[in-house]
């Protein structure tokens, strides 16, 4: 086994390629009342790791990639709710102009 330190670097590169997860509960309560819990779970790898690993949801997105599509809404049914949005708008545009004096 190699006994010299290791880098920053090279810790960062052992943690990024292999992963480390951090968990941790913090409760704050006044006599017995839970007021507030906390529960972290933290994850730090590399992309490539946490795609390995089952873990790639920034890759849909909008926020991370704007190029992501929510592919349960297809284009033609999207067309079909903006047309029927279309269409309650001017129902409600009559609606109003037969209202006012």
């Amino acid at each position: 086994m190699d006994n010299r330190p290791s880098s920053l670097a090279d810790t960062l590169e052992r943690v990024l390629d292999k992963g480390v997860v951090i968990v941790g509960d913090i409760a704050v309560c006044v006599v017995d009342i839970e007021l507030l819990t906390l529960r972290v779970r933290l994850f730090v790898a590399s992309a490539q790791t946490a795609r390995e690993m089952g873990m790639d949801w920034w890759t849909d997105d909008p926020f991370f990639s704007p190029k992501a599509v929510d592919r349960s809404i297809g284009t033609q049914e999207l067309a079909q709710q903006n047309a029927e949005l279309r269409d309650r708008v001017a129902e409600l545009e009559r609606a109003l102009e037969g209202k006012r004096p």
